[in-house]
């Protein structure tokens, strides 16, 4: 390859490095280990074929300060966790924030679907949901305790359950995913329409007010991590179906290992909603003000840790290097 040639297809990706090395503390761990790979990799070639040009200087030196900003910049260990829920989870859903966006259509349009079907079609919710959680439901109703289910276990014993059981489901969510991702938007369009069954189920009854109050006490975390497992699934199940300039297998490993950083992301969030939803949600006698408190308050840390947070990191990022050009 001609020089020329070579630095023309190269030139643009040296001076995004060049940015990444002034804006270092912005850029994830594993970003700057790609990069570096694939420098030094350039760097190499260039001194087989070009041992004496001024580009193999050029590329000698960017080599040799982004080795030093990375280990300058390694953390410890416990450095590291803090900056994988404060930097790297937000960088991985900017990147990928167009399957946030899907997931999120996805399951509003199963909610949707499940609330049509049960004003349809009232007998559609024991199809969905189960005669036995019908019935019971129901009783409770009888009873003047319509979320009387929330009060049928000890609260440690309830939070352990519930927490387990929705790693679970946004594991499952997550790892469908190897089974392209249509399989990840199977699972979510299945909870969606669970959510759009239970919601217009109460409606009927007149209860719908409550039933949100309650319920989204704990669903407004549970719900979002959901669909943001719904993101990492659709991210492994993309990195299979659609690798584009990378081979397939090494996309799907690149697509892995972003799915799975959202998904870890999101257990503290669940370990929260399982929280809530022992020790809070069945206490259906708590002031309506102090419910909804909580169901605001926990919106506003979705919005801020999901979409502000990676739109703020990312923007300062591309203005530091903007204005360096």
């Amino acid at each position: 390859m001609k020089e020329i040639l070579f630095i023309r297809n190269n030139i643009a990706k040296w001076r995004t490095m060049e940015g990444m090395i002034d804006n270092v503390k912005y850029e994830m761990p594993d970003q700057l280990a790609d990069a570096y790979t694939e420098l030094t990799a350039d760097l190499a070639f260039a001194q087989t074929h070009y041992p004496r040009s001024r580009i193999t200087i050029y590329l000698n030196n960017l080599a040799s300060a982004l080795h030093n900003e990375i280990y300058r910049n390694k953390r410890e260990k416990w450095g590291r966790l803090i900056t994988f829920w404060t930097q790297e989870v937000p960088d991985v859903m900017w990147k990928e924030r167009r399957l946030l966006l899907l997931s999120f259509v996805i399951f509003m349009i199963s909610v949707l679907v499940g609330v049509v079907s049960t004003l349809g079609d009232e007998s559609f919710p024991r199809l969905i949901l189960g005669d036995g959680y019908m019935d019971m439901t129901l009783e409770n109703i009888a009873k003047g305790q319509p979320m009387g289910v929330y009060g049928q276990e000890s609260e440690a014993n309830m939070f352990l359950s519930i927490t387990l059981n929705n790693i679970m489901v946004s594991f499952n969510v997550f790892v469908s995913g190897v089974l392209t991702s249509f399989m990840s938007g199977i699972l979510l369009f299945r909870n969606g329409i669970m959510i759009g069954c239970f919601d217009t189920f109460f409606y009927q009854h007149g209860l719908l007010g409550e039933s949100l109050l309650a319920t989204m006490l704990h669903g407004t975390l549970e719900l979002s991590a959901i669909i943001v497992a719904g993101a990492a699934g659709l991210a492994i199940g993309n990195g299979w179906l659609f690798p584009g300039t990378y081979s397939r297998i090494v996309s799907f490993q690149r697509g892995a290992k972003r799915g799975m950083k959202i998904i870890v992301g999101t257990i503290p969030i669940f370990i929260l909603a399982g929280f809530i939803e022992s020790f809070i949600t069945r206490h259906t006698e708590l002031n309506d003000i102090v419910r909804l408190s909580i169901i605001l308050l926990s919106l506003a840390f979705v919005v801020f840790y999901f979409i502000y947070l990676p739109y703020k990191r990312n923007y300062q990022r591309n203005a530091n290097r903007k204005t360096k050009d």
